[in-house]
């Protein structure tokens, strides 16, 4: 059986897109084509239906994923299991975080990293999404979650408070209101898809649904709504920035709790260690 074959059937089978798979497995979209084709000519059969734009397991694809998922934890195992006797600084380290993190703060805590080890390359992973660590698609996950899952390791680096922030353009069109009982008479940005189980969107959508005008399922897309005057946004202060303003703290929603995460079978390879410490020491000394 073809490896590749197999990790791309799983990777469709997760995703249900070709597009979103080829982004998991980081691979372009004829790739993940030909590797379907090739696999269920390999199997003898068809492992998918479209419905919908969707792919969806046919019955001989719904008997192969149990099977093909202990294979392929079995081989990801074997692979964790070499990498974790890896003591050298050298090689790539994958890290996984949200947009806002990748983009804004990842790379300036590592500017000095790189200095120190020129032989370690870094691959940042800029996704919402939960990637499986299993696999070693990341090495290491930066995620704001109250919830670790309880098969990987790590340390909480820090919380970031959530607060409400409006934009000069909606102050010049509406003003700001001075306190969380004033909210009611101003236009609110809410949260869509998997953002609206958050307890901020949950709160808002129960206390002050009539108010809000648009709604978004990103947090840095529901900055730069924010930004641009469509309404006052919910947000964690790691979104804070020119052409924002923190007006005041945001009721009903806790502290994001920042954790560092890794595998536990990669908890000893040197080049992980040592951008687990690093990202742990400049995590801790910043106050988002």
């Amino acid at each position: 059986m073809d490896w590749n074959g197999l990790k791309s059937f799983l990777a469709i089978a997760q995703t249900g897109s070709l597009a979103a798979a080829a982004r998991l497995l980081g691979v372009n979209h004829s790739t993940m084509f030909r590797r379907l084709k090739a696999f269920e000519a390999e199997i003898g059969g068809r492992l998918f239906d479209k419905i919908d734009q969707r792919y969806v397991l046919t019955a001989m694809g719904e008997e192969l994923l149990e099977q093909g998922q202990a294979i392929a934890d079995r081989f990801e195992q074997i692979e964790r299991r070499i990498a974790g006797k890896d003591i050298q600084p050298q090689g790539t380290v994958r890290i996984t975080a949200p947009y806002n993190l990748a983009c804004r703060y990842l790379p300036q805590a590592l500017a000095d990293f790189r200095q120190s080890y020129p032989d370690i390359h870094i691959e940042l992973l800029s996704s919402n999404l939960e990637i499986n660590m299993n696999s070693r698609q990341a090495d290491i996950a930066v995620r704001a979650t109250s919830a670790p899952p309880e098969h990987l390791i790590g340390r909480k680096v820090g919380s970031i408070p959530w607060s409400v922030f409006g934009s000069p353009a909606y102050r010049l069109r509406f003003d700001h209101p001075g306190s969380p009982d004033q909210l009611s008479r101003h236009w609110l940005i809410g949260g869509s898809g998997a953002m609206a189980n958050l307890p901020a969107f949950t709160w808002l959508d129960r206390q002050l649904g009539q108010r809000i005008v648009a709604r978004s399922d990103e947090l840095t897309a529901m900055s730069y709504l924010a930004e641009t005057g469509h309404g006052l946004a919910f947000l964690p202060d790691d979104q804070a920035r020119y052409g924002l303003e923190r007006l005041f703290a945001c009721p009903a929603a806790p502290a994001s709790e920042l954790w560092l995460l890794t595998h536990p079978d990669l908890r000893r390879v040197e080049r992980i260690r040592l951008v687990m410490q690093h990202l742990t020491e400049t995590f801790g000394r910043w106050a988002f």
